[in-house]
């Protein structure tokens, strides 16, 4: 509980998962299984959300893949009875979330708050943006579903 005081808070992320939920979209949440249940909802929690929003969240103990490999991705998917060109992946890390989700058939969205692209690639291809702009986007791109 005392890395809470190290990790990063935008109360945006909370409210734009609220904001999914009231549109009808389900939301899981794909986090790379590096923590086990306990510490994932701690987590959760400290983003300001509750564990059972999410229809499925991604722990070591659940899933035996871990970003930035597709089946990662490909097993969530299946774990929701979900179909990739239904879904979205939104995440903030180019080559962990876009490239492995695409990789995957899902369609994806890039956060550019705190932007991971570690490997400078071109990221002009992307929709991308804040929250406000995810929820703009969400509103053309009309899926079922939403990682």
């Amino acid at each position: 509980q005392n890395a809470r005081a190290i990790c990063g808070f935008d109360p945006a992320a909370a409210q734009s998962v609220r904001e999914l939920k009231r549109r009808g979209f389900g939301v899981a949440l794909a986090t790379n299984p590096i923590f086990p249940s306990v510490a994932t909802e701690s987590r959760i929690r400290w983003a300001g959300l509750a564990p059972e929003t999410f229809a499925w969240y991604t722990t070591y103990e659940n899933i035996g893949y871990c970003k930035p490999n597709p089946d990662y991705y490909r097993e969530i998917l299946r774990y929701l009875g979900c179909r990739a060109e239904d879904c979205l992946m939104v995440g903030n890390d180019v080559e962990e979330d876009m490239m492995a989700a695409q990789a995957a058939g899902l369609s994806v969205f890039l956060l550019t708050d705190c932007l991971l692209n570690r490997k400078e690639k071109d990221i002009s291809s992307y929709p991308q943006g804040d929250f406000d702009a995810l929820l703009a986007f969400v509103e053309e791109w009309g899926g079922e579903a939403s990682l």
